[in-house]
């Protein structure tokens, strides 16, 4: 038995959320328009309110109380009063329990009932209409923490850009079927930390995890009801809150210690960020937190008919980053997240809807603007999917200084390329070398993170498998996931055992990887491409928590050597720094030599000319990089060096005899690596220069100068 709280005193307004300071618990809210605010306690499972308190102070909108007999632990949720009036922006509905904005842990899920709407189902007057009907019987509950935690001497890898290589994980699906992790822990941080988990990564050569969605969210309610789940998670409703259905132990310890156990590892530790929504949808969604704690605070509405949400991101609504308490929210939860949990940086999701400042995308608006002067988010890693759904939202190379954006004409022109399509010589050459044309006016460098393939979208088996989209199982009639792929099935759609067609799909598999992990830029893979992943065809696996998304970890001899062949090629990156590289090749002598920092080859040997780069008929190319002159330092500032490289790319279907250039006094070029073999190691290892190497159709070769 719960004993009932008999001292509340003022508190304060700040920090915002359930703050124990070892003493008592300080809470706030924020809410601008509301008329009465009321914390509802609950007993240890969450069943029964045993306690409602009202925060009768209130500063700067900023409604607040401290309650010293308070302990870790309590289970506590939000009413909040106020006008119920659509038609104004205004959705207060006291019947219903809210999960609060800074909630540290959220513990349970709603078991979706109609009581979770702030409106009556089924009313002819829909959302104009009110409900009376109380929902904390089947709402989460926020969870009083204690933030200590052991962190011992735990630093952060901090990975220089230029070193990194990605790797965009589920932390479920990841180790959901692992077989040397004990089942209680597989889909878990706790399995994440694990030694199998960090060995493969370490011996795959990864630098950087990129995490999933770990931000507390939902299950829509459509998708429950077709007895799916939303496995992506990019669904938020709560940003400081890990999602308690990864957690074996339910502590928050747990997502520390994996955290902990990655940097131990040398891994960095980057989340995948939902700060665009909610998981309250639009007029039509639930009453969960934001929408009855102050609507037309948190969420941009139509000016005109503020019923109504905008919606930049095709999920039903998008906070407004125009309001201090939405802007403020963010740089807490960003703060907490590195202060607290020791993450080193973030990948912001649709992220052109947080530069909106009226309708146009505004790359100083204030949302960047305060990371860039902000102490600890300025010196970070940040990363924009650098677009949204909303008229002007695609922005790929207009991120400001300090961000780096995921690149799709990288991949779009690199999957063209090996599908064989048309693609300009110039349009090739500037992804394969960091795509300056998009970053180097603004003076950034490294902004380029290049990818192949990534969770929304083929696999890159998949990719070579499949020339249709087959989203069957999501049940939506196949209309999800976009029909622009640039994929090419072989010659047979699906899986099939002719051995010619399995050899030109793991070729084509060697080839992308071999291209992503030699661009300039900072290399992504997907989780699962190394060991040849499938999604059986389907491109937008949202909803598929199950074995379609999940990694297999039974590896036939093609996977095995798929694994190995990743291993070497992200080997070689790492041995050589030119592909490494942390300013843009220009392309003239260095040092007044007579050698360029990199020539482009025609397969005669010739060098390219400048009419030549707007062709597109050609598919063959060669690319030479002088390693000798290099123009770069170490974090001590000693210069590196590098033996000269040369890289062979043929996309044509017949072998290509290229001849050998020779550049300085060097006779002979030795064969690194060969995509026509299994693991990339050639028969024959040397050539003289002025000799024709048998480059295969659709191959990838690199050859360093002896």
């Amino acid at each position: 038995m719960i004993k009932p709280i008999t001292a509340i005193w003022p508190g304060r307004p700040y920090p915002r959320g359930a703050h124990w300071d070892g003493e008592g618990v300080n809470f706030a809210i924020f809410s601008e328009h509301a008329e009465k605010v009321e914390l509802c306690l609950f007993d240890a499972k969450g069943k029964s309110e045993v306690q409602r308190v009202e925060l009768k102070e209130r500063t700067d909108f900023v409604w607040h109380c401290y309650l010293p007999e308070l302990r870790p632990g309590m289970l506590y949720g939000f009413r909040v009063h106020g006008p119920y009036r659509p038609q104004e922006g205004h959705r207060f509905n006291p019947n219903k329990l809210l999960i609060e904005p800074y909630a540290k842990d959220i513990v349970g899920t709603p078991r979706w009932s109609d009581a979770h709407f702030g409106y009556s189902i089924g009313s002819k007057h829909a959302d104009i209409s009110f409900s009376r009907r109380d929902n904390a019987s089947v709402m989460p509950k926020c969870r009083v923490i204690d933030q200590t935690f052991l962190w011992g001497n735990d630093q952060p890898p901090d990975i220089h850009w230029q070193d990194m290589v990605i790797y965009e994980l589920h932390v479920k699906g990841f180790t959901m079927q692992h077989p040397d992790i004990p089942e209680q822990f597989r889909g878990t941080y706790a399995g994440l930390a694990m030694a199998p988990a960090i060995e493969h990564l370490k011996r795959l050569g990864v630098t950087t995890v990129e995490l999933m969605p770990v931000h507390a969210f939902l299950d829509d309610r459509h998708l429950v009801d077709r007895g799916m789940r939303n496995y992506w998670g990019y669904n938020s409703i709560g940003f400081m809150a890990p999602d308690s259905r990864y957690s074996a132990s339910g502590q928050i310890s747990e997502f520390k210690t994996m955290v902990k156990a990655l940097h131990k590892a040398g891994i960095e530790v980057i989340l995948d960020v939902v700060y665009n929504h909610t998981a309250e949808g639009n007029q039509l969604g639930p009453t969960l937190s934001f929408r009855g704690i102050d609507n037309a605070s948190y969420y941009r509405l139509v000016g005109d008919d503020p019923r109504y949400y905008i919606d930049y991101t095709g999920c039903g609504n998008t906070l407004d980053m125009r309001q201090s308490c939405v802007l403020q929210l963010m740089m807490d939860s960003l703060r907490y997240w590195v202060q607290e949990m020791h993450v080193d940086g973030f990948r912001f999701d649709l992220a052109s809807s947080l530069a909106r400042e009226l309708h146009e995308v505004n790359e100083l608006g204030t949302f960047f603007n305060t990371i860039r002067q902000d102490p600890v988010l300025s010196t970070i890693k940040l990363i924009a999917e650098p677009w949204d759904l909303g008229e002007g939202g695609y922005q790929v190379g207009n991120f400001p200084l300090g961000w780096s954006e995921w690149n799709d004409k990288y991949r779009d022109s690199i999957r063209a390329y090996w599908k064989g399509e048309e693609v300009l010589i110039g349009e090739l050459a500037q992804r394969l070398t960091g795509s300056s044309d998009l970053y180097q006016r603004s003076g950034r460098t490294h902004a380029s993170i290049n990818f192949i393939s990534a969770h929304d979208g083929f696999t890159l088996h998949d990719l070579v498998t499949y020339n249709d989209k087959h989203n069957e199982p999501n049940q939506e009639d196949n209309s999800s996931g976009t029909d622009n792929n640039h994929c090419w099935n072989c010659g047979v759609e699906g899986e099939t055992d002719d051995p010619t067609i399995n050899a030109l799909r793991a070729r084509q598999k060697r080839n992308l990887l071999a291209t992503l992990l030699f661009s300039q830029g900072v290399p992504m893979l997907q989780a699962g491409d190394e060991i040849g992943r499938t999604q059986q065809g389907n491109n937008n696996a949202y909803c598929q928590d199950n074995a379609i998304s999940w990694l297999s970890w039974e590896l036939k001899k093609q996977d095995q050597d798929l694994l190995a062949f990743t291993r070497r090629i992200i080997s070689l990156r790492n041995e050589h720094p030119l592909f490494r590289r942390r300013y843009f090749f220009q392309g003239t002598p260095n040092y007044g030599g007579e050698v360029k920092d990199i020539v482009w080859l025609n397969p005669d040997g010739s060098e390219t000319k400048e009419d030549d780069w707007n062709q597109a008929s050609s598919h063959c190319l060669g690319v030479y990089f002088d390693g000798g002159k290099l123009i770069e330092t170490d974090e001590r500032g000693r210069c590196l060096k590098d033996i000269n490289l040369l890289l062979l790319l043929n996309a044509y279907h017949e072998d290509i005899e290229f001849m050998l250039p020779k550049f300085e006094e060097h006779d002979h070029w030795d064969v690194l690596l060969d995509t026509q073999d299994a693991i990339g190691t050639p028969d024959i290892s040397r050539y003289k220069t002025g000799q024709f190497y048998p480059l295969g159709g659709r191959s990838l070769v690199l050859l360093k100068q002896a």
